[in-house]
């Protein structure tokens, strides 16, 4: 199943019990997409790659700055001015030379969102606009796309998992997406860089444990992390009946008391 050196490099993974090599090789074939490589895609690039997921796609359009180093671990000060999505594939192939790259070098928009989605089999949510954040939602729910929702702002974030059909939406959560941006974004606000690091690792962990059929995702519920006070809290959440993209005869709809940096 496994050459000898990826046996002994994966090691750890197929040593876990109700892993093992099993769950390896099913992230070896997984097909995983990033959409948007900064704060939170950066962690989650690095670990889904050094995982050994079989094809990792990453969708930016932007290019590296100076401002994102503090926070954007996978560029280092030699790739300013470059594509994000060029800089982050030379990062990834020198740490595991195994996992296949796809390039997304585009805006993601209503115009291909569905067509880029289409191939993986889970997809990571590293955006920091709320609009793209529901554009997302709506195009996996609708194409049966499981992926991961997170977001972080000045000292804390939150993560939450999306299984379609079976699980809470980001409608059901947050309702209609706003008109306007009025969540303030880390460039407005600004962020603690190792909160992002912590929020997009743990994306990168519900990926790997989905894929590998491993362990309990964060469906149903939204956990959030307040890196000043140094805590978790989960709250469950349920699908809303009566939501646009994923509505069920299921009782339920929560108004979350966070989404920004702070617990409430």
């Amino acid at each position: 199943m496994f050459t000898e050196q990826q046996t002994e490099r994966y090691s750890r993974h197929i040593l876990l019990k109700n892993f093992g090599p099993r769950g390896q090789a099913r992230l070896m074939t997984a097909k995983v997409l990033v959409i948007g490589a900064g704060g939170l895609g950066s962690p989650a690039l690095e670990y889904l790659a050094a995982a050994g997921i079989g094809a990792i796609g990453i969708a930016d359009h932007d290019k590296v700055e100076s401002s994102n180093l503090q926070r954007q671990i996978l560029y280092p000060e030699d790739a300013i001015g470059s594509s994000k999505t060029a800089a982050a594939c030379k990062a990834l192939k020198k740490l595991n030379s195994e996992v296949k790259i796809i390039i997304h070098n585009k805006k993601i928009d209503t115009s291909n969102i569905f067509e880029i989605i289409r191939n993986y089999d889970f997809i990571l949510d590293g955006t920091d606009r709320l609009s793209t954040k529901f554009l997302i939602n709506d195009a996996c729910i609708i194409g049966k796309k499981p992926f991961s929702h997170a977001g972080v702002v000045e000292f804390g974030g939150q993560i939450m998992t999306i299984i379609p059909g079976k699980s809470a939406c980001l409608r059901c959560v947050l309702g209609e997406p706003p008109t306007n941006e009025k969540q303030p974004s880390c460039a407005q606000a600004g962020i603690l860089n190792a909160v992002a690091g912590v929020i997009g690792t743990l994306q990168a962990l519900e990926a790997i444990k989905f894929i590998a059929d491993s362990g309990a995702l964060l469906r149903d519920a939204v956990l959030f992390f307040d890196g000043a006070a140094m805590e978790f809290r989960k709250i469950k959440v349920a699908r809303d009946p009566n939501c646009p993209v994923c509505g069920k005869d299921r009782r339920g709809r929560y108004s979350l008391p966070f989404f920004g940096g702070k617990l409430k």
